[in-house]
């Protein structure tokens, strides 16, 4: 195992009905800026019962926050938090609101030559001295951002990754109820997007951590059970919160502790999103089937390991092991009505040179957790994932 430090701070609040709970998660004299996506939020009730539970505190909303949260507008939002002395930001909804947030609160502490700055040091922590404290009521399970210290934002067609541990939130509220609402197609991405952010962590290659490995293999059994459940069955509650708390522990830093970490799967889905606005978890979907089978020498221990622990594949030669384990996972996907092949999605050679293209643009020439994976082998990943 490497040697790792671990912090994290954020205090899950985790039931049903517990919205009224935020009138002692929050300062009572704090002005508060709820920040949410589209109407949803409204149409549901989900801001009018958090209004009703910030009491009397000084509350102003900000709504527009994209599924992908485009720079300008925070930006809006961030210059609103500094005209109204906002001193705490309350997301409402996904990652993206959640990530959105975060940068919000970066650069309410910010000046305005250097917010684009706050977007240049990838998964460096930003050298910021200050952000505004801020909590999460989680509605959609995916990136475990209610936990976490990171977000990606889009600025100029590219996403943006930044890291701070300054931006974990001080809580962060995960209801089931909350996400009875959501389109099944969402449910189908955020079991995806877990999923991935386990074996972004997990498939990389052995260094005895025990635990790290043991952690990830329940949370990908877990989602293999329950995925499919909370994408058919949307009163069944105990499947949901299995669903919610997995895709939390996916990405709260706990299993990624002193392993060596991918991510290669996430740098090229980010730009299939940018560029053709496919959903983060689809694209992660689409390109990870095709990156194990072009990186199986790599990954090759981890892979048997993942066949037999995770799939129960104990028969055959473990070239057989982890050919059946890599359909396993692609037939687990598309069980969840997620097509993986940028075909169905009208992207063509002139769209995987795009990819390719953007990747150049931001720098991300060498990934994986070797850094040897070139442009050249994702533009491979991507013909055969055609």
């Amino acid at each position: 195992m490497l040697d790792f430090d671990y912090y994290n701070p954020t205090h899950i609040v985790f039931g049903e009905n517990r919205i009224a709970e935020l009138d002692k998660l929050i300062a009572a004299d704090a002005k508060v800026m709820v920040t949410f996506g589209g109407q949803s939020a409204k149409k549901y009730g989900t801001i009018d019962k958090v209004i009703a539970a910030l009491g009397s505190r000084d509350v102003i909303e900000f709504s527009g926050i994209e599924a992908n949260p485009q720079f300008d507008t925070l930006i809006k939002a961030a210059n609103m938090a500094k005209e109204n002395k906002i001193d705490f930001l309350l997301a409402v909804g996904g990652g993206s609101v959640m990530d959105g947030t975060k940068f919000i609160a970066l650069a309410a502490k910010a000046e305005a030559e250097d917010y684009a700055s706050l977007l240049s040091h990838g998964f460096a922590p930003v050298p910021a001295t200050e952000a505004l404290a801020l909590g999460c009521i989680a509605t959609l399970p995916a990136t475990g951002s209610e936990m976490n210290m990171g977000g990606v934002i889009t600025l100029e067609h590219q996403k943006r990754p930044f890291m701070s541990p300054l931006v974990f939130p001080k809580f962060s509220l995960l209801d089931p109820e909350l996400t009875k609402t959501l389109p099944k197609e969402q449910i189908a991405n955020g079991v995806a997007d877990a999923f991935i952010h386990v074996l972004e962590q997990y498939l990389t290659f052995p260094v005895d951590a025990r635990i790290q490995d043991r952690f990830s293999e329940g949370v990908l059994q877990t989602l293999i059970e329950i995925g499919p459940v909370t994408y058919k069955d949307n009163d069944d509650l105990n499947a949901r919160k299995n669903f919610i708390w997995s895709a939390t522990n996916a990405l709260n830093g706990a299993i990624g502790v002193g392993v060596p970490q991918d991510w290669s799967t996430h740098m090229i889905g980010h730009e299939l999103t940018a560029l053709f606005d496919i959903a983060h978890g689809r694209t992660l979907a689409i390109i990870i089937p095709s990156l194990l089978r072009e990186r199986k020498e790599k990954k090759h221990a981890k892979l048997v390991q993942f066949a037999e622990r995770v799939w129960g594949i104990t028969e055959g030669t473990a070239e057989e092991k982890i050919n059946k384990a890599i359909d396993q996972t692609e037939a687990f996907f598309n069980s969840l009505d997620i097509i993986t092949n940028l075909n169905h999605y009208g992207i063509d050679d002139a769209g995987i040179d795009k990819v390719i293209a953007n990747l150049e643009n931001v720098g991300m020439t060498a990934l994986s957790e070797s850094g040897d994976l070139t442009l050249d082998i994702v533009r491979k990943i991507l013909i055969a994932a055609k």
